[in-house]
């Protein structure tokens, strides 16, 4: 039944099959209960040696849990051979986040033993993630395992170019902060690239390119990239939306729950990836309810989940360029010309890391220098040594998770402590951890490297003392400027491009020439009428994810009153 190659050639032929140890709570077995739950709208289905059940680059509309035999999950490499990832037997499921947010397959899943599976519809999974608490809990906890040992794995689409060329750099990055499993193959360095672009019949000039199967896109935009690794774009918005919510960071995830959960109809747009700032944290370990921490990432993916199971629009890959209020509708513009309508709108844009001035840094960004800590930028450091630069809770968090993954970690401070703008239980980590060198009164003045990042040149600032640190990568955290350029003339800002709400605004329109209204806005309303803030881009806000998921909240049930429910 399988149109592609036998697993089996690609594998040693005494190969037994034996059940890949699941090491991490990925792939839990599943009880006799458990499989019972599964059945109602369900369906029992005897398979063979060979035969597809999940294909890469297609997507599944069915859960499968293995009853009988086994199923081999492989990808193929960077040469073109077949590479076995894992083996699963009878009890376990198949199946990983993108299942249920309607994204293709990034691995193939091959019948290797002969067996019987059931196969559940996504919709009839989906429906239990929302309603069965035993189910849902263990369902999501292996998806979200999966999706970040995908992720460490090297699988997915593949990505080609330079590592010179800025729309390396985004798409990179576009694919890392969405979480999407996938490869970096440098143009400069990796033998496989080149050979694969003479595969595939294109020259090296038409990098960077995207390949995933069969499919060549050419530096795509990161909308084309969305569309075919089926994240939501909004292409069309044709009804008009209880609220808008600009942003999917901590305060827009939080007024996307809220929104939805109480019976408005919500969409939520974001101009990169779900999660915002708080999505390149590696471990939030202040959180409420989570006491052995939990990364940004993983808070995010669950969020989006939530959202979702309550009928909230989540969309990404649309940055928004305008913002009109005529007679109470509220009209967003994007800048692939799209036009959103809404009632209410809540603007959770967040702030964006400000670049560091050094001497020579610009030929390095994406290449060696980062603006996050997560996963992705740890393996392109290898055993290290790095430099982080910063003196809040961002960087006391890469941190503690870059001193796990490398052999060195030099911190970098302006001021003359940690204690200043960092919480206590980071800079008690970072003490304690044997591989982090802090140097204080501190700062970057240049940056060298050949063809990548080598050398952070250290700089008192008391003594004037320099100081060259061999390194492989420079990690920036130096505090951030909030997003709302396109509110410029809209909303009232405060001087630093902050949006202001509740008093702050009415004292701005009560400044403005002309300008009266019938109320003074609310605590989180600006000086738009139906049009709030939360989170970072608010002036006056607690820079905290739990205080931004609380004012997302806030806002939607200061809408309920705009509303006069």
């Amino acid at each position: 039944m399988s149109d592609v190659t036998s697993v089996e050639s690609s594998v040693p032929a005494s190969q037994e099959w034996e059940e890949t140890p699941d090491l991490f709570g990925a792939y839990p077995r599943l009880t006799e209960d458990q499989i019972a739950t599964l059945l109602p709208g369900g369906s029992r289905r005897r398979v063979g040696v060979d035969e597809v059940l999940v294909r890469e680059g297609m997507r599944s509309d069915e859960l499968f849990v293995v009853l009988s035999g086994k199923v081999a999950i492989v990808t193929d490499d960077d040469s073109g051979e077949r590479r076995l990832l894992r083996v699963h037997g009878a009890g376990r499921f198949l199946g990983e986040l993108g299942d249920l947010e309607g994204q293709p397959a990034f691995y193939t899943a091959i019948v290797v033993v002969d067996g019987e599976v059931l196969a559940v519809p996504t919709s009839r999974v989906r429906a239990l993630v929302a309603h069965d608490q035993v189910l849902s809990d263990l369902i999501l906890r292996a998806y979200l395992v999966r999706r970040s040992l995908l992720i460490g794995q090297r699988v997915g689409f593949r990505i080609i170019g330079s590592c010179f060329s800025p729309d390396t750099a985004r798409l990179r990055e576009f694919a890392a902060r969405n979480r999407l499993p996938h490869r970096w193959l440098d143009l400069e360095r990796d033998p496989n690239a080149e050979r694969l672009l003479h595969r595939f019949g294109i020259p090296p000039e038409d990098t960077p390119v995207v390949i995933w199967g069969t499919r060549v896109l050419r530096n795509p935009s990161n909308v084309e990239l969305a569309r075919v690794v089926g994240l939501t774009v909004p292409d069309v918005i044709t009804d008009e939306r209880d609220v808008i919510v600009i942003g999917a960071g901590p305060a827009g995830l939080g007024a996307a729950v809220y929104g939805a959960s109480d019976g408005l109809r919500t969409s939520a747009i974001e101009r990169i990836a779900v999660g915002g700032q708080a999505g390149t944290s590696s471990r939030i370990e202040n959180y409420l309810g989570f006491p052995a921490g939990i990364s940004g990432s993983d808070l995010a993916e669950r969020a989006f989940l939530q959202a979702d199971k309550f009928g909230a629009r989540i969309s990404v890959s649309a940055e928004a360029t305008g913002l009109e209020s005529d007679g109470g509708q509220l009209q967003i513009r994007f800048a692939d010309e799209t036009v959103a309508v809404g009632r209410s709108a809540v603007l959770a844009t967040g702030a964006r890391y400000r670049r560091l001035a050094a001497s020579g840094i610009d030929a390095f960004h994406g290449n060696g220098v980062y603006y996050a800590a997560t996963y992705q930028e740890a393996l392109l450091c290898g055993d290290g040594p790095v430099v982080i630069v910063g003196a809040g809770n961002s960087a006391g968090q890469a941190t503690v998770f870059l001193a796990t993954q490398v052999s060195r970690v030099y911190l970098l401070v302006r001021g003359d402590s940690l204690d200043k703008s960092m919480s206590r239980y980071l800079v008690d980590q970072i003490v304690q951890q044997p591989r982090v060198t802090v140097r204080l009164n501190t700062e970057v003045g240049e940056v060298h490297g050949d063809e990548a990042l080598n050398c952070v040149v250290a700089e008192n600032n008391q003594t004037g003392e320099r100081e060259s640190i061999r390194a492989r990568a420079l990690f920036v955290f130096i505090g951030a400027d909030p997003n709302t350029e396109w509110l410029a003339g809209t909303v009232a800002l405060d001087r630093h491009g902050f949006i202001e709400t509740g008093q702050a605004a009415a004292n701005h329109m009560a400044g403005a020439d002309g300008l009266a209204t019938a109320r003074r806005p609310v605590f989180l309303e600006t000086s738009v009428p139906g049009v709030f803030a939360a989170g970072d881009v608010r002036s006056g806000s607690v820079k905290r994810v739990a205080s931004a998921v609380g004012e997302g909240a806030m806002a939607i049930r200061q809408i309920h009153e705009y509303f006069g429910i």
